[in-house]
């Protein structure tokens, strides 16, 4: 397995800051590193890497930054209001409805491991959220501590939120156009170019199956099942399910279809526009929304948001040692502790 040096993202952050904060308490990398149980035979060639790479210099720079910004909080407080109280609302009743993606696990675990491979080459991990299982009583306690005034979750005196790099670690996304949420391109393909050039069918075949939802043209999930089946173009058949992924799990709008917004986005994945700003503005723009009405359909991704909040709030196992492997994937990793953990329901 080949290890590299990378930039370390927000999540390799996060999993190395009690390692090094531990080394300056101690000393001892290899004592750390022996108290949680990873294999030995790692030690020497994590620990070389770590120095001959300069992170140690680097975590301590980023732990400064941290402690830099938490005691300004202390000392000025916020940039919000002069004399601004946060509080959190009242309890939201927020609804999590999602779209049944049994189908669509169903194609996915019947794939072949080299069509399966085509797609994480150029989707990378997302097929990894089928086995998060939302956990709507957890995912609604953690609603509450959504604060809308500052678009951020408040735990007592911490806010803590997801950022570009939590998602784009989560995801292993490609790490371009990361300050654009939204791109527009100028000359812009109307919807039914866009879906005959990734589903690979006839104008007429797409405009006889578009429907009207709202004030959005989407189009079925019926209809792209039956694509992915019996298309005989592989790569069409990846693509088409990677469409039908972003459109029932990710911006899942309308349940039961693929609406336009998500195909124009969709579409410029190839342009070299990322999708992780947009995922989080409207993950921003639902919670904002559903706790100042204090009720509400979340229109996101459900598990990506609880992905998320384990990978800041659960240990995986010996992920100190893994995070700088090539193939590294952290979302891999929660969806498999995930499967692990039975909590009884009588204690949640």
């Amino acid at each position: 397995m080949t290890v590299v040096a990378t930039p370390l993202s927000g999540s390799e952050k996060l999993c190395l800051r009690e390692v090094f904060t531990s080394v300056q308490d101690s000393g001892s990398l290899l004592g750390y590193i022996r108290t949680y149980g990873i294999d030995l035979r790692s030690v020497s060639k994590l620990e070389s890497f770590i120095i001959e790479n300069g992170l140690l210099d680097r975590v301590e720079g980023n732990a400064n930054v941290h402690r830099w910004s938490e005691q300004t909080q202390l000392g000025k407080w916020d940039s919000i209001t002069l004399g601004y109280m946060s509080e959190l609302s009242d309890y939201t009743r927020i609804s999590v409805t999602q779209n049944n993606l049994q189908e669509l696990k169903v194609i996915w675990d019947q794939w072949s491991n080299e069509t399966k491979q085509s797609f994480y080459g150029k989707y990378r991990d997302l097929p990894y959220l089928f086995d998060i299982q939302v956990d709507e009583n957890l995912f609604r306690a953690i609603v509450q501590f959504w604060n809308p005034a500052y678009s951020c979750f408040t735990f007592r005196e911490v806010d803590l939120e997801p950022t570009v790099e939590d998602y784009t670690a989560l995801l292993r996304c490609p790490r371009f156009q990361c300050d654009r949420i939204y791109s527009r391109a100028a000359c812009v393909p109307t919807f039914v170019k866009k879906l005959m050039t990734i589903t690979g069918m006839s104008e007429q075949w797409i405009m006889a199956r578009i429907k009207e939802k709202g004030e959005s043209r989407c189009i079925p999930w019926g209809t792209l099942k039956d694509l992915i089946q019996t298309h005989p173009d592989e790569a069409k058949r990846v693509d088409t399910f990677a469409l039908s992924l972003y459109g029932l799990m990710v911006f899942p709008k309308a349940l039961g279809y693929v609406d336009e917004a998500t195909t124009n986005l969709f579409y410029r994945l190839s342009k070299r526009v990322t999708f992780v700003l947009a995922i989080l503005a409207e993950t921003f723009r639902s919670l904002n929304a559903c706790r100042r009405a204090s009720a509400g359909r979340f229109v996101g991704c459900a598990q990506l948001r609880l992905a998320w909040f384990y990978s800041h709030f659960r240990l995986i196992d010996r992920v100190v040692c893994r995070v700088f492997f090539k193939d590294y994937s952290l979302l891999k990793d929660i969806a498999a502790s995930t499967r692990r953990v039975d909590v009884p329901e009588k204690i949640r």
